[in-house]
């Protein structure tokens, strides 16, 4: 149990990560190679132009990232998006994110995204945007006498304060989500800490007492090489966070105050101001005694005042108070009297080059935007974005499926295309562009008129569904006059004369729900009359079934589509798309969208039968499930990952079959061929992979299928 509870899965984690991968955590949950897909679905690309983005895998990075601020915040109303242009970084409810993929470095924006959620969900905005409203005038006034504005008193204050929210929320995070902190650690590694602060510190850059050194080393507090001793009153200011106990803090006022305490320290540490009077006017101004006379430097190290809001500067705070009247008092007078000392570490050996002095400014200048948060986020074009609306109302995502099968076991990525959506069609082409089996042009032709199998199967569907209306009537049979059972209330007062069989019995008749999954290939041998038959029957099955309420129906239309443009092969993926589910469409999408779907690709069957294996509603003591598949080929498929032929490629959509069959699910699986395929070999194979209840069925007798799917309704013995 000792070695147990010394258990730590994050340290086991790293010591057999990949040295050589940057995103030790996000490595995890995303693909290794997401950041390198070579295009977008919808971009008509040439051979030699620059790889697109793949806004599929965008969209499950968001996805992710927003799960992860979900978990870590609670919260679920915390929104999480790609910076358009357009994004509020004040508004306390929306986490931005940039869409540059070329980054490598992950996890630092997953840290950071998390930083921003734990910000949102612990700060109080209100309080900071009416901050300057919220600073007591004794402590703009004591700045005004060093030679600060009022406005880089709000300045300066806000950055300490800044630092002080964000000590509080990590501590928040790191106790209540410990697994988090690779991601933190990530994000700090990348937008604060580096190698020229590390050794500015151990020198005597910004050891004089200015505003400037003072905020330098203050938020460097937690560096390695800190050194308390370089300013005075740097130890008071480290007294006056005591970082160990950042759990008190338990309001972005709280603080608040603990921000105002160490800007008095720091005042108190330096000299005031020359005093200037205008001879005409006789206002009274005062110059920074560093000759300064524009403290803009230590004014715009809070980079504006919107800017910080989103990067997560307000929290939560404790009950620390502001400095008491008598130790405001005790500062103040010991400065006035020179009782402050001054003086610091007697010099350092380290001494930085002039360019390391430049280096230390640019990191400073780092360390200023990510404290103000104003961090730079690549945005999505409008045409990116448009694209990644239309995927996550699609609700595409790669799913990896035949680790199985090829020869490196890695598997290969299937596209599914859980919605299908007007714009997905709207976006759709002939070629290069879109879904290669959607087209914008009804039945592909120029006018929308010619009647299809679309309308044919929606007559053909009306008159099945006036015999499935029987399903959802129930028949109660009911016996009286029994010895046992339920007592019946009109024979009661039969009892006291000589009358005992008063009890009854009922049996109530009725069909058990029933769940169809429609499966259809489109490869591009399908088309023409198998194409338009097999579609009728789809179409007239899911007509039947939306005139009763007990039949539930998914179509899912199975091909691949070509990524890697111009016909090559390469970056093939399987493509499932569902096109259609009863329980959350209406049957106008049937109607309106149906014509829209065509033939393409090869035929991958049982991979895209494992995308979405687990989403297939099994057999229950209340309902019936099927499967229905629609073929005319053997499985053919390869791409730069998987060879998806012969043998291999029929056992394993046996075994997707068989793993439906193990759930309950009925499977009916129908070979629509022609003379070209009526051959032995061909229907052997096919029994193979669905079974020997597995039927050859002629193109002209597709449509007969309907019929007999509609038998297996109204059958309650099946």
């Amino acid at each position: 149990m000792s070695v147990l509870k010394k258990f730590n899965p994050m340290k086991l984690r790293e010591k057999y990560s990949a040295k050589n991968v940057t995103n030790n955590y996000s490595s995890f949950w995303m693909d290794s190679d997401w950041n390198t897909r070579n295009t977008s679905i919808f971009d008509d690309e040439e051979v030699n132009t620059k790889p697109k983005t793949d806004v599929v895998a965008l969209a499950g990075y968001r996805r992710a990232i927003s799960n992860f601020v979900t978990i870590v915040t609670g919260e679920s109303d915390i929104k999480v998006k790609f910076n358009d242009g357009d994004d509020s970084y004040t508004d306390g409810k929306t986490v931005t994110i940039g869409s540059k993929l070329d980054d490598k470095l992950f996890d630092p924006s997953v840290g950071l995204a998390l930083h921003e959620g734990s910000h949102i969900k612990l700060s109080d905005f209100d309080f900071l945007r009416n901050l300057s409203m919220n600073i007591p005038k004794e402590y703009v006034e004591r700045g005004f006498k060093k030679g600060f504005s009022e406005n880089e008193v709000i300045a300066n204050i806000k950055f300490l304060l800044n630092y002080v929210e964000d000590r509080r929320i990590d501590n928040y995070v790191f106790s209540t989500s410990p697994g988090y902190k690779g991601y933190y650690h990530s994000m700090y590694d990348k937008y604060f800490y580096s190698k020229i602060i590390d050794k500015a510190m151990l020198s005597d850059e910004h050891s004089d007492e200015t505003m400037e050194s003072y905020m330098f080393r203050t938020i460097n507090l937690t560096n390695k090489n800190t050194n308390l001793n370089v300013l005075t009153g740097l130890r008071d200011i480290w007294k006056m966070l005591d970082i160990k106990n950042i759990k008190r803090l338990n309001s972005t006022e709280d603080a608040f105050n603990v921000a105002l305490n160490i800007f008095v320290i720091i005042l108190s540490n330096l000299p005031d101001g020359t005093e200037k009077v205008d001879n005409e006017t006789g206002e009274v101004t005062y110059e920074r005694a560093d000759s300064n006379e524009s403290s803009d430097e230590s004014g715009n190290s809070s980079s504006g005042n919107e800017s910080s809001d989103e990067s997560g500067n307000s929290s939560n705070s404790n009950e620390p108070k502001r400095l008491s009247d008598e130790e405001f008092k005790r500062l103040k007078d010991a400065l006035s009297t020179g009782d402050v000392k001054r003086g610091h570490s007697s010099g350092s050996d380290v001494v930085l080059t002039p360019r390391q002095k430049i280096q230390l400014e640019k990191a400073i200048e780092k360390q200023e935007k990510f404290m103000s948060g104003d961090i730079q986020k690549k945005k999505v074009t409008k045409k990116e974005a448009r694209e990644l609306k239309s995927v996550e109302d699609s609700g595409m995502t790669y799913e990896v499926v035949g680790k199985d099968v090829g020869w490196d076991k890695k598997g290969t990525k299937c596209l599914v295309v859980r919605k299908l959506t007007r714009s997905l069609i709207e976006s759709s082409g002939d070629y290069e562009t879109g879904l290669s089996i959607l087209t914008p042009h009804k039945y592909r032709r120029w006018n929308g008129t010619e009647v299809g199998f679309v309308e044919k199967g929606i007559r053909l569907g009306t008159i099945l569904g006036r015999k499935l209306q029987v399903r959802g009537e129930s028949r109660e049979t009911k016996w009286t006059r029994l010895d046992s059972g339920k007592i019946d209330k009109r024979l009661i007062s039969e009892l006291g004369f000589g009358n005992e069989r008063v009890f009854n019995t009922s049996f109530i008749d009725s069909y058990s729900d029933a769940f169809l999954h429609i499966s259809v290939d489109a490869s591009g041998s399908m088309s023409g009359d198998k194409w338009t038959n097999t579609m009728t029957s789809v179409v007239a099955i899911c007509k039947a079934a939306s005139m009763i309420q007990n039949v539930d129906v998914v179509v899912s239309i199975r091909s691949t589509h070509d990524t890697g443009g111009r016909g090559r092969r390469s970056g093939d993926k399987p493509l499932i798309l569902i096109a259609y589910d009863s329980r959350v469409d209406k049957f106008t999408k049937v109607k309106n969208m149906f014509a829209h779907i065509r033939v393409a690709g090869t035929t991958p069957e049982g991979l895209c039968f494992e995308a979405i294996i687990d989403e297939i509603v099994p057999t229950t003591k209340d309902k019936d499930s099927y499967f229905l598949n629609f073929s005319d080929g053997m499985p053919m498929f390869s791409n730069d990952t998987v060879s998806y032929y012969n043998d291999e490629a029929l056992k394993h959509t046996k075994k997707m079959i068989n793993e439906m069959r193990l759930k309950g699910i009925k499977v009916l699986s129908y070979f629509i061929g022609d003379s070209y395929y009526n051959n032995d070999d061909t229907i052997k194979d096919f029994k193979t992979m669905y079974g020997k209840d597995a039927e050859y069925v002629d193109v002209t007798s597709v449509m007969s299928i309907s019929k007999t799917m509609n038998k297996k309704f109204l059958s309650k013995n099946d």
